[in-house]
């Protein structure tokens, strides 16, 4: 199983973060590109703005969020890959700016990845 966390771009990076990448469509504000300490930002691989407008963090909208999230990551998978392949390497950070720390993109993209990994890792063996 890939080692993957997730954790808010306002909190500080550390040596045990791995690979840090931010998978937010918009960038956080109050940081300065300069000081994010981030191996790559993926805005690509965040939900659709207008997938991301209608949802609004609302926790009751969390599981519809995730359907309609992991069908759009179905059509991304080579953005999924780039991830997946990052997480073979070393420890993963998925970095997000929302407040709310349970129900937000990286989460969602978190679990996507680990219910996708096996899947991604026999594929590769195969070929």
């Amino acid at each position: 199983m890939p080692n993957i966390q997730i954790k808010r771009i306002y909190e500080p990076a550390n040596r045990q973060d791995g690979c840090r990448v931010l998978v937010d469509r918009i960038w956080p504000r109050g940081i300065k590109k300069d000081d994010a300490s981030i191996n790559l930002w993926l805005k690509e691989i965040a939900p659709s703005t207008e997938l991301r407008k209608w949802y609004s963090h609302d926790p009751e909208k969390w599981k519809k969020f995730k359907t309609k999230f992991f069908k759009e990551l179905d059509e991304r998978k080579e953005l999924v890959e780039v991830l997946i392949k990052n997480a073979k390497k070393q420890k993963l950070t998925l970095l997000y700016s929302a407040k709310e720390e349970r129900f937000n993109n990286a989460a969602a993209l978190k679990e996507y990845i680990e219910k996708n990994y096996y899947k991604h890792h026999l594929i590769r063996k195969e070929r």
